[in-house]
Formats: structure tokens, C-alpha cells, sequence
């Protein structure tokens, strides 16, 4: 398969972050079972090792490597817009698979999702009603970086969430449940599943951002979805709130120094945020030169 160079760049990028979340043996082991280069001794972190490892590599050899480590290139797939009304910029992807009965649910999980920088796609709220519903849905799982399924009872007897779980696991993207009052069936029973007993949207949004920063397919979503968030402070608690966010990613880019740095300078409500600004420095000082930035 041809690659363009965007989709070269950003396949490598996707291969780095996931492979370098291995530990040395396994990533050296990776590199020599697809054919490419690999070195003894290495002074910089695992992800930075491994795009330089995979440079070089053919095209082909870069779409293995991507689909052996969950990112799939679709070959065959529709152009989807570049811009897609029912994401926010910036933030992680998560499609809401529900039955229509818990809407008001799914909906409420999604507000809570969004001071954790993951936006998420709920149907029953987020397609408009001139749009063709299906086309909407489809273009939200080809896009989306994860899902998670709200299993409540009869959740199974839905005509599309069972598929929707299917598209989104043919994708290699993460798949995750929330156990109401349905137990995880069939594949999507070997998945994560979260509790979901007399727990409210923010107790859920919680957990889910807890899971997705430690996965090395997500981590990297969810730091630029903070970032984003914190940039965009709306009052001194919000800033106060998502420094908090900031502190807890396990994966950075010399890129949010630069912009949580510069949020300081322009927003009013983040450096007007007591403590903040101090918190920023420290952050930036203990990223700087850390094995897991990028």
C-alpha cells in the first residue's frame, strides 16, 4: 500500500507512541520480527528509538507494523470530511454505544467527559435531524479513538450497538464496557469493564480517563485533550481543575510546555489561578528531558 507523506508521518508517529510504551526486549524483539534496524545502546527514550529505527522503513512494512500495534490504515474506506461537527477539536474521540431508553445517561457522561479532554460522540444527541443518521454514525466510528459500550439490560437486543462494538474492534481501536445491568457478552467480554451500580456520569468520566491515560494506544489523546482543555481555562477553579489533569498524564510532547506556558501568558483565568502558574513551571521542569516525552 502507498502511503502520502502525511500518512506516513502520523502512522510513525501512532507506531512510536504505542511501541514505545513496551519495555526494551520487547520492542527490539518487534523491530527484528518485521525486518528493521535496531541498536545495542540507545541514550534517548523508547518512543524517540523507535521512530528512528523505523525511518526508513517501506511503506508496507509501516502498515504491518501499525496494524501488529492496534493502528490500522483503511484502504479501502470513504473520504471522511476533515472536519466533523460532532468532535471537538483537539480532544480524544470516544464513541457512546447506548440503547436510545438511556439517553439522558449517555448524555450526562458526555458533559462530564469533556473537562477530562475526551469528546465524545453520543447519537440520540449529536446528529442533527436533516443529517442521514447512519452516515453520521459510521463517520463517528471510522474516526473515533475508542468506544465504550453502556451495557444496561436488553443492551444486546439493539439492531446497532452489537455492530457498532464490531466496527469499532475491526478498527483495532480500544473497546471498554460499563457494566449496569447487562454482563459483558460475546468479544466484548474480554474487554475492561467498569462498574457502573449507583454511579453518576462524573464517577464514570473519572474512571475512563483514569483507564485512557495509562493505555499506550490513548495516553497520547487524552495529553493533548488536557492540554487543550487547559488552554481554554474558563474560571481560576477550572484552571486549578485541570492542572490537576495535567499533573496525572503519563506522557508528554515538548509541544504542551510550550502551550500550557503560553496559557499562563494570555489566559487571565489560568494565571490568575492561584498556584498555577508555579504548578506549570514545576511541570514543565520535571517533563523536561523525561525518557517518556516525545
Amino acid at each position: 500500500m502507498a502511503l502520502t507523506k502525511s500518512q506516513r508521518v502520523k502512522l510513525m508517529k501512532a507506531i512510536s507512541t504505542s511501541l514505545g510504551g513496551e519495555d526494551w526486549a520487547v520492542i527490539d524483539t518487534t523491530l527484528k520480527q518485521f525486518g528493521l534496524p535496531w541498536q545495542d545502546s540507545w541514550s534517548g527514550s523508547t518512543s524517540s528509538y523507535v521512530l528512528k529505527m523505523i525511518g526508513d522503513a517501506a511503506d508496507d512494512e509501516l502498515v504491518e507494523l501499525g496494524e501488529h500495534v492496534g493502528h490500522k490504515i483503511d484502504q479501502q474506506g470513504p473520504t471522511l470530511p476533515a472536519d466533523l461537527k460532532f468532535w471537538q477539536p483537539g480532544m480524544m474521540r470516544l464513541f457512546v454505544t447506548h440503547l436510545a431508553k438511556h439517553k439522558v445517561f449517555a448524555a450526562q457522561l458526555q458533559a462530564s467527559l469533556l473537562n477530562y479532554g475526551i469528546s465524545s460522540f453520543v447519537a440520540h444527541n449529536d446528529i442533527e435531524p436533516t443529517s442521514e443518521w447512519q452516515n453520521e454514525i459510521e463517520s463517528a466510528l471510522a474516526t473515533c479513538d475508542a468506544l465504550v459500550g453502556l451495557l444496561h439490560e436488553d443492551f444486546h437486543a439493539s439492531n446497532w450497538t452489537d455492530q457498532e462494538i464490531g466496527f469499532a474492534m475491526g478498527r483495532g481501536v480500544p473497546v471498554c464496557s460499563i457494566r449496569f445491568r447487562q454482563t459483558p457478552y460475546g468479544f466484548i467480554g474480554k474487554f475492561q469493564a467498569f462498574n457502573g451500580h449507583e454511579k453518576s456520569g462524573e464517577d464514570l468520566a473519572h474512571e475512563l480517563f483514569d483507564s485512557f491515560r495509562k493505555n499506550k494506544h490513548t495516553r497520547m489523546k487524552i495529553a493533548e485533550g488536557v492540554v487543550t482543555m487547559f488552554e481554554s481555562s474558563w474560571s481560576f477553579a477550572a484552571a486549578k481543575m485541570l492542572m490537576g489533569r495535567l499533573e496525572e498524564l503519563t506522557v508528554w510532547s515538548p509541544s504542551f510546555s510550550k502551550r500550557i506556558g503560553a496559557a499562563v501568558e494570555t489566559n487571565s483565568q489560568v494565571n490568575g489561578s492561584f498556584g498555577v502558574a508555579r504548578r506549570v513551571e514545576k511541570l514543565v521542569a520535571k517533563w523536561s528531558g523525561s525518557s517518556d516525552e516525545l
